[in-house]
């Protein structure tokens, strides 16, 4: 059950370190909108009309009775804390109790309610000093109802410096779609100037919402992966509780702490541009620049290049462990052990990149289809194969079982599993084994006899020697390379290595160079043996779906679709007569 609202006390009101900022239509809108998610609301309509700097947000929340829609407005004044302490465990999205406040001193303010539970709802309309002005009783459905008209209205100077219409329209659609993807089990219901603008429907997790808000995103492009997080040694976490958010918005607490990521397969995805690249802690998509870096990190190598990926990760921590009381939007937190959580999202994105049957959606479909075939063989004329198969632990990564079948034109390799069959581009696939292995170890060893470069310019030698290779003048324009990367070394073309190396780069980009110089070559003829070693080699790299240049290894032919093709389960019902 909800607080009151109640005026804070005046200690707590000096340790806020900033108020509200309303500074558009689109902090209305999120100020409104976080209110309603507090209330614990699964369907929110907003509507805004630009030209009349108007918002109205309703929602089926638990809604307020009279007494506390009459405080509502008042400075300072909220259900969400009562004490000082409160300060360091927040678990709702706000709790200043200032929004309101700061809309009625800006705009028109009036708000209609009803109290779950309740047969009467109320319509209170406010001064700029968040009084009411009037109470009347109105005809409406538990919830509330959040009218802002007229906004800057008495201070038109104001307007003049807000950005255009259609950068607020842009930073509305913005602040609704980022809320959304925090919860994604509210459905979002948004129009402008009275005609609909776009919906948000619901789902379990963010996997089915990022499809809604980027279309050319298929939800089989998402990998989804949650993880239970222990609290960082030395924390405080284990004292505290943590809003989980569940499928019908109703908010529950437990302890511990858990990651949620939704990222977009490196092979399938990607942007132009870092802004998918979001973080959200409890609720809440916050600015982070080093754990944003972190993913970053995480996905280097994996994507063409200038192209950036698709994540989004949801932290759920202890309130104790962050301070939102520093950032008047409260759009940035300062999080404790950080160095920790970047940690756990590097191992949580390297988890999700890596071929593994947890990692398969078709493996439960394949489940369920074997179970839809068996209960039809026990009806019909024909005989379903249930010898009994080894069980595996699913949860191990790396366990999907690859098969080499055949080597297609001296270049790819046709490999079966369980699900189907994969074409694998063996240089490329190579290509990834041999560069994990030179970021595991970049070893250099002594060449003998040393391999003789000419026409050096200063830049070349100085890029030899950032990548940690011995060269010395060895007569008139003329250098003697002393050691070479241990895969170059026995190579006939070492010097044109050694040469190409020298162009320029950091030593990612000399060990990406020095993988690709030796990976198998496309044409390259390959036993049995030799297909199902390099398979085994790559399926448990820890980027397995690209090269270090971002191209796609292999090409997937699941079971399923191979049976839509050939209409299998046509032939099964007709010409069987079943």
């Amino acid at each position: 059950m909800t607080c009151p609202i109640q005026t804070l006390p005046t200690e707590v009101v000096n340790l806020i370190a900033a108020g509200e900022v309303i500074d558009s239509l689109a902090a209305v809108v999120r100020e409104l909108v976080e209110n309603s998610l507090d209330a614990g609301a699964t369907r929110i309509s907003v509507a805004v009309w630009f030209d009349l700097w108007r918002v109205r947000v309703a929602d089926n929340g638990t809604g307020m009775d009279l007494t506390d829609l009459q405080k509502a407005a008042s400075a300072h004044s909220t259900s969400k804390i009562q004490s000082r302490d409160d300060l360091y465990k927040i678990t709702s999205l706000g709790f200043r109790g200032e929004a309101l406040h700061s809309i009625a001193a800006l705009a028109e303010l009036e708000i209609c309610s009803r109290l779950t539970g309740t047969l009467e709802g109320w319509r209170c309309a406010y001064n700029t000093q968040g009084e009411t002005e009037g109470t009347e009783a109105v005809a409406i459905a538990p919830g509330t109802v959040v009218s802002v008209s007229n906004l800057f209205g008495k201070w038109r100077l104001r307007r003049q410096g807000l950005p255009s219409r259609s950068q607020q329209q842009r930073m509305v659609q913005a602040t609704v779609q980022n809320i959304a993807l925090c919860y994604p089990s509210v459905t979002w219901q948004v129009q402008q100037n009275d005609r609909s603008w776009f919906t948000i429907s619901p789902g379990k997790t963010a996997q089915q919402i990022i499809p809604q808000l980027l279309k050319q995103v298929r939800v089989h492009d998402l990998q989804q992966l949650t993880v239970d997080v222990p609290t960082p040694e030395g924390g405080s976490g284990g004292a505290g509780e943590i809003r989980e958010l569940t499928y019908n918005s109703i908010l529950k607490t437990r302890h511990g702490a858990s990651l949620h990521l939704v990222l977009g397969l490196p092979d399938r995805c990607h942007r132009h541009r870092p802004d998918w690249v979001k973080v959200a802690t409890n609720g809440r998509l916050v600015r982070s620049p080093e754990l944003e870096q972190t993913i970053l990190t995480a996905m280097a190598r994996t994507l063409p290049r200038d192209r950036y990926p698709i994540c989004f990760i949801h932290l759920q921590i202890c309130p104790s462990q962050i301070d939102w009381n520093r950032h008047p939007a409260k759009a940035e937190i300062y999080l404790h052990s950080l160095s920790y959580w970047q940690e756990q999202i590097s191992q949580a994105i390297e988890k999700a990149l890596r071929i593994g049957a947890e990692n398969f959606g078709t493996a439960s479909q394949s489940h369920r289809v074997g179970k839809l075939l068996t209960a039809s063989a026990k009806k019909g004329v024909y005989h379903l194969d249930e010898s009994p198969k080894q069980e595996r632990n699913t949860s191990d990564i790396g366990l999907v079982e690859l098969k080499a079948v055949a080597q297609v034109r001296n270049m790819y390799i046709l490999a079966e599993h369980d699900t189907g069959m994969w074409l694998i581009e063996q240089h490329i696939a190579h290509e990834r084994v041999l560069y994990e292995k030179l970021r595991d170890r970049w070893q250099l060893v002594p060449l003998e006899p040393p391999v003789i470069l000419n026409h050096l310019t200063p830049v070349q030698l100085e890029q030899l020697q950032r990548i940690g290779l011995e060269i010395e003048p060895f007569g008139d324009q003329m250098w003697a390379v002393r050691n070479a990367p241990a895969l170059l070394h026995q190579r006939d073309d070492c010097a044109d290595a050694l040469l190409e190396l020298s162009l320029g780069g950091d030593l990612q980009n000399a060990q990406v160079a020095t993988a690709c110089r030796s990976a198998i070559r496309n044409g390259t003829p390959l036993t049995l043996d030799q297909m199902q070693t390099l398979l085994n080699q790559w399926k448990m790299t820890r980027h397995p779906r690209t090269c270090p240049h971002g191209r796609p290894i292999y090409l997937p032919l699941e079971e399923s679709a191979l049976a839509r093709f050939f209409r299998r389960h046509w032939v099964i019902g007709k010409s069987h007569g079943i």
